[in-house]
């Protein structure tokens, strides 16, 4: 399992791979980038900047002042040795690739990505899925008589949930192998 620094420090180079940022703007880049529901504290983020810069991946390219604030901003910029660390974290394709929030980031730098690392990263998450897809089902099977209803409807919405994602992994290794025909959509015993 990735540790959420290094999940932090894969896309703080990302995005400075992309251009010079301050931390105000890495800060809410990244909270769009993680979604709603995994929100990124300044208490995060700076120690995650301090250890990059000792291991000289990002330097202090400047400081800027705003209008609405007399303390100065630091603009940070990413390093040829955080350029090629950035290569390396997004060439990996083993299990940390396609874990929750390793996959979601590397998702969004995919274009920096070569197409087969791409695919084994897409087949790795389905394959992931798919497993737990089973689990749960099978779960969904055994309890379904021991919970109430809203404990079942939760518990298949988890279902729809990840059968939408394997779906729409699918679609996404077809259209990387120059495939546009959309997946048909799984039923429960297709699944398991």
């Amino acid at each position: 399992m990735a540790r959420r620094g290094d999940t932090i420090e894969l896309a703080v180079l990302g995005l400075l791979h992309e251009g010079p940022m301050h931390g105000y703007e890495l800060r809410k880049r990244l909270n769009l980038m993680l979604g709603w529901g995994r929100v990124l504290s300044y208490g995060s983020l700076y120690p995650a900047l301090k250890k990059m810069l000792r291991a000289a991946l990002i330097t202090e390219a400047a400081t800027t002042t705003t209008t609405t604030s007399r303390r100065p901003r630091i603009v940070y910029e990413v390093t040829e040795a955080g350029h090629e660390e950035f290569h390396r974290l997004m060439s990996e394709v083993g299990p940390t690739a396609w874990e929750d929030d390793n996959f979601d980031i590397r998702f969004a730098f995919f274009s920096s990505t070569d197409m087969e690392i791409r695919l084994r990263v897409l087949e790795g998450r389905r394959s992931r899925l798919q497993e737990r897809l089973a689990r749960v089902q099978a779960e969904l099977e055994r309890t379904q008589a021991e919970v109430d209803r809203y404990a079942g409807e939760l518990q298949r919405h988890g279902v729809e949930s990840v059968e939408r994602e394997v779906r729409w992994l699918s679609d996404l290794i077809r259209a990387e192998r120059g495939d546009d025909t959309p997946a048909a959509p799984p039923t429960s015993q297709q699944s398991s």
